[in-house]
C-alpha cells in the first residue's frame, strides 16, 4: 500500500504537483493557519467546502479521540456477559476474533474512502461520491440520516451507561442504597451538561485533554488487567477455549455464538469516528487511515485481552450475573480484590474513562449534524451549520438537548429507552454497509477511483466484499433478541425502530428533496 500522489486540476501542472504530493506523503507540509497543510486545502477545494474550523488536532490528539471514542476494553466490559451467555468462554472467544478480522476489512474499507474524501460528512459524503449516479442522491441522504441519528442515540446511550456505573459504585460502598430509575436519569443529564462544557468552554484544549485521557485509557487497562490475573482464580485453559454455551435456549451453540457477536461488535464500533472530525485533523487524508488503522490494532488488542482475562477470571457465571450490583464486572472487581476500596478504585477508573467517552461521542455526533445540515439534507439547516468560535455551537446544543430527551425517557421507562438508543448500533452498521457497497459497485463496475495517500490498490475489491458478507451478517444477528422465547420487554424491536427512522427520514425527503441536492454536485463545481 504505497503512498499515492493525488488527481490535480491542470495537466500544466501535473509534474510539479506529484513532486510535492510524494514530498508531502513522507512529511507534513507547513501548517498554514486554520487550513492545516496544503494537502488539507487541497482537498477542502476539490469537495467545494469552507474550512469552518481551526485543524487543531494532530496525529497522536486525534489517536486519543478515537481510542477514548471506541473505549473497547471498557465496553468489552459491560458486555462481555452477553457473549458469555449466549457462546460461553469458547463461544466469545472465537466469535470475537472473527469479528475483529471482518470487521476490520470494514474498517480497512472506510479507510481508504476516508483518505480520497476526508470530510465530517463521512459515509453519506462518500456515498455521494462513489454510489450510481442514478442513486447518489436518494441514498445518500438516507445514510446522512443513518449516521445522524446513529451518533445522537450512542451518545444519549453512552451517557446512561456512564450514569448506571456510578449507581453500582454508590451500591457497592452503600449496601442500603436503593437505586431508583429517576437517580440514574438525573446522573446521565449532569453527564451530558458536563460534556457539553467541555466541548464549549474547554474547546480550544480538547485535543490535549483527549491525548491526556489516551494515557488513562491505557494505563488503566493494565490497572485493570493486573490484579484480575494475580488475585483471581484461574478456570482450566481446557475448560476456557472448549466450554460453549446455549443460555438463550436456541437449541444450537453455533446459532446462539453468532447471537452473542453483539458484545464484541459494539466494542469495536465507532471507526469512522475520527473521520467526523477530519476538518479539525492536520494533514487529514493522511492522518485519519493510519488512525483508523492504529486504532483497530490497538483497542482490537486490548479488548481481546480483556475478553480472555473475564473467561478465566469470572468464577460461576450464573452467580456474576445475579449480581445485585448491577454490573457483572464491579463483583468480579469485587470477589477478585476482596477489597471494596480495590473494587472502588477500578470502578472508578471506568466512569472516568467512560465520561470522557461521552465528550467524544459529543463531538462526533455534533460535527455529523453540522456536515449533513451544510448539505441542506435537515431541517433548519442554516441553524445547524452555524459556527461560533471555531466550534459548531448549536449543533452541540441541539445534540446535548436530544440526548437529554432521550434520557428522559428512562424516567418512564429504560426498556423503552434501551431500544430507541440500540438504534445507534444498526443504524451506523446499515451506514457503513452502503458506503462500501458503494465503494464495491466502482470497483466492480471499473469506474475510476480518486486517488490517495492511502489505496488499497488490487485487494480492494476482495476486501470490500468480504467487508459486506460480513457486516450483512452481523446486521442479521443483531437484530436477534437475546433469547429463543423472549418475553415483550425483553424482545429486541430494534428493526421496528429502524424501520421507523427510515420511513421518516423518506418523508421528510419527498417533502425537501428540492433543498438536498447531495455533496458530489459541489465537488463536479470544482472539477
Amino acid at each position: 500500500m504505497e503512498p499515492l500522489t493525488k488527481e490535480t486540476s491542470t495537466s500544466n501542472h501535473r509534474e510539479t504537483e506529484n513532486v510535492e504530493m510524494e514530498k508531502a506523503a513522507e512529511v507534513e507540509v507547513t501548517v498554514i493557519g486554520k487550513h492545516g497543510t496544503e494537502s488539507d486545502a487541497r482537498d477542502m477545494r476539490r469537495m467545494g467546502k469552507p474550512q469552518s474550523f481551526q485543524r487543531n488536532f494532530a496525529f497522536y490528539s486525534t489517536f486519543g479521540f478515537s481510542m477514548v471514542l471506541m473505549s473497547s476494553w471498557e465496553v468489552q466490559l459491560a458486555t462481555a456477559t452477553f457473549g458469555l451467555t449466549n457462546g460461553g468462554t469458547a463461544g466469545a472467544i472465537y466469535i470475537y476474533i472473527a469479528t475483529f478480522f471482518g470487521f476490520g476489512m470494514a474498517i480497512v474499507s472506510m479507510a481508504e474512502m476516508a483518505s480520497m474524501a476526508p470530510t465530517a460528512g463521512g459515509q453519506y459524503h462518500w456515498v455521494s461520491e462513489f454510489a450510481a449516479p442514478g442513486a447518489q442522491k436518494f441514498v445518500s441522504y438516507m445514510t446522512g440520516w443513518l449516521c445522524v441519528l446513529g451518533w445522537q442515540a450512542g451518545t444519549a446511550s453512552g451517557c446512561y451507561l456512564a450514569a448506571t456505573e456510578i449507581q453500582a459504585l454508590f451500591i457497592l460502598n452503600n449496601p442500603g442504597y436503593v437505586p431508583e430509575r429517576w437517580h440514574g436519569t438525573l446522573l446521565a443529564i449532569a453527564l451530558v451538561c458536563v460534556s457539553l462544557f467541555i466541548n464549549t468552554v474547554l474547546a480550544k484544549v480538547l485535543p490535549a485533554i483527549q491525548a491526556t485521557i489516551l494515557v488513562l485509557h491505557v494505563c488503566g487497562f493494565i490497572a485493570i488487567l493486573v490484579p484480575l490475573w494475580v488475585l483471581s482464580p484461574h478456570a482450566p485453559a481446557g475448560r476456557v477455549f472448549t466450554e460453549f454455551n446455549d443460555g438463550g435456549d436456541w437449541r444450537s451453540k453455533g446459532l446462539a455464538t453468532l447471537v452473542g457477536i453483539l458484545s464484541p461488535f459494539v466494542s469495536l464500533i465507532g471507526p469512522d469516528a475520527a473521520v467526523h472530525i477530519s476538518e479539525e485533523v492536520r494533514n487529514a487524508s493522511k492522518t485519519l487511515p493510519r488512525i483508523m488503522l492504529a486504532t483497530l490494532i490497538g483497542n482490537g488488542t486490548f479488548s481481546f485481552m480483556m475478553l480472555v482475562t473475564l473467561c478465566f477470571c469470572i468464577g460461576n457465571l450464573e452467580e456474576v450475573l445475579a449480581t445485585s450490583l448491577g454490573y457483572p464486572f464491579v463483583q468480579i472487581f469485587y470477589d477478585a480484590t476482596q477489597s471494596i476500596a480495590g473494587a472502588t478504585i477500578m470502578t472508578c477508573i471506568l466512569i472516568i474513562l467512560a465520561q470522557f467517552n461521552v465528550v467524544a461521542n459529543l463531538t462526533t455526533a455534533s460535527r455529523q449534524l453540522f456536515s449533513f445540515a451544510r448539505d441542506r439534507g435537515t431541517p433548519f439547516h442554516t441553524f445547524f451549520q452555524r459556527v461560533v468560535y471555531d466550534i459548531p455551537l448549536n449543533a452541540l446544543i441541539t445534540t446535548s438537548f436530544f440526548s437529554i430527551l432521550l434520557i428522559s425517557i428512562s424516567f418512564g421507562s429504560t426498556i423503552a429507552f434501551n431500544q430507541l438508543t440500540a438504534l445507534g448500533v444498526t443504524a451506523l452498521l446499515a451506514s457503513y454497509m452502503i458506503s462500501i457497497g458503494s465503494m464495491a459497485w466502482r470497483r466492480i463496475t471499473s469506474q475510476p477511483l480518486l486517488l490517495s495517500y492511502f489505496s488499497l490498490g488490487k485487494l480492494g475489491l476482495p476486501i470490500n466484499v468480504g467487508a459486506l458478507m460480513f457486516l450483512a451478517l452481523a446486521f442479521v444477528m443483531i437484530l436477534f433478541p437475546p433469547a429463543r422465547n423472549p418475553q415483550v420487554e425483553s424482545m429486541n424491536w430494534s428493526i421496528v425502530i429502524f424501520s421507523g427512522v427510515l420511513v421518516l427520514s423518506l418523508a421528510y425527503y419527498l417533502r425537501a428533496k428540492g433543498k438536498y441536492v447531495g455533496p458530489v454536485k459541489l465537488v463536479r463545481k470544482e472539477e
